[in-house]
């Protein structure tokens, strides 16, 4: 989208983004976080971010093209790629989604439990670093991703620079499977406490009715 601005008798055109896929993840945590906040501030800090605007001239702009711009750009939200990207291309390189979050090892999902108990807001970076990491190895659809070593920090830092798109997909792909994971971690170990506690019950009867040995 382009925006002219006339100021001093001159018109000068500026550009708004065209896509949501524009919205780098370290734009869109700083959209993130002036949610909530006065509606002239999230105005302010939401065309800063999404144009190259000087913040000072977006001051000056009438209430009515304040609002203008705000709609265009939540029509790009609404209208945004929802289905996962399992590959993505971060600075020439490839990033393969967890093929495969059943297999997801405990080390893995206790970084990610960490991560979001600190705040979700400012640790994306590093739960896309977890849940995207650099293929070794591909065939067609079929590929293979690095081993976790829980070594992020340099890759946390290339993530900040996916898509907004790409990271809302991959936690809601997440949030669903993360949802029936906790479901049925909770169902086994339900169940392993109920048999522990029939097992503790079943050797305090026995070693009432004298069983046992001698």
């Amino acid at each position: 989208m382009k925006v002219k601005i006339k100021k001093e008798g001159k018109v000068k055109k500026y550009k708004v983004i065209e896509s949501w896929n524009d919205v780098t993840l370290e734009n869109w945590v700083k959209l993130i976080e002036v949610e909530g906040k006065a509606t002239s501030k999230e105005a302010l800090d939401t065309i800063t971010a999404l144009s190259d605007i000087p913040e000072k001239l977006i001051k000056e702009l009438s209430i009515q093209d304040v609002a203008a711009i705000m709609k265009y750009i939540s029509e790009l939200q609404v209208e945004q790629d929802s289905s996962l990207h399992q590959v993505i291309t971060v600075n020439d390189k490839q990033y393969g989604f967890h093929p495969d979050l059943e297999e997801i090892t405990l080390g893995e999902y206790a970084d990610i439990e960490t991560y979001i108990q600190q705040g979700l807001k400012g640790k994306m970076p590093e739960l896309m670093a977890i849940l995207y990491r650099p293929i070794v190895e591909r065939e067609k659809d079929v590929y293979s991703i690095q081993a976790y070593d829980g070594n992020i920090r340099v890759r946390a830092e290339q993530m900040k620079k996916m898509s907004a798109e790409q990271v809302q997909s991959a936690l809601v792909f997440f949030y669903n499977f993360a949802t029936i994971f906790l479901k049925t971690m909770l169902l086994y170990l339900t169940e392993r406490t109920a048999e522990m506690i029939e097992q503790k019950s079943q050797m305090e009867t026995s070693q009432k009715n004298g069983v046992g040995l001698a």
